[in-house]
Parts: structure tokens; sequence; C-alpha cells
């Protein structure tokens, strides 16, 4: 019997301005933010912290969904 073991890899970048271009991107947006920020699954608050560069680490899964909801490719490329 062999057991599963994960491997994980963690890459960080900086990506000056991403909560100013997220903040642009639904200020586009016809909906409200507490509406985007539900769809994206998170709170309004959080969705402003991530917008006010609050947060000091954004993981990529979020970054990923903001880009969902708001239909848009922030270019955050990590290779």
């Amino acid at each position: 019997m062999s057991a599963n073991v994960e491997i994980e890899r963690v890459t960080r970048i900086t990506v000056p301005g991403i909560g100013k271009m997220i903040k642009d991107a639904r200020l586009r947006n016809p909906r409200s933010v507490n509406e985007i920020a539900k769809a994206a699954g998170m709170t309004r608050a959080n969705w402003y912290r991530i917008e006010n560069e609050e947060n000091d680490v954004l993981p990529e899964a979020t970054l990923r969904r903001i880009e969902e909801v708001l239909n848009i490719d922030l270019g955050v490329q990590f290779d």
C-alpha cells in the first residue's frame, strides 16, 4: 500500500497597482460591490481590503475568482 504525498510549491510575485486595477474593473461593472463580492465568495469588507491593498498576500485562487467574476484578465502570470 502506498500513501499519496502532496508537494506544494509557493511562488510569490509583486504586482504594483493590482488593487487599483481590480477597483477600476469593478467600477466599470454594472453590479454593486455586494453582488460582485458575493459572486466571488467573499464579503464586501474583504473585497475593499483587496482593492485598498491592505492584505499582505492575495492567493492566486482569489485573484482568479475576481477575474472570473469581473470577466477580465489582469495579466498576472507566474512563469
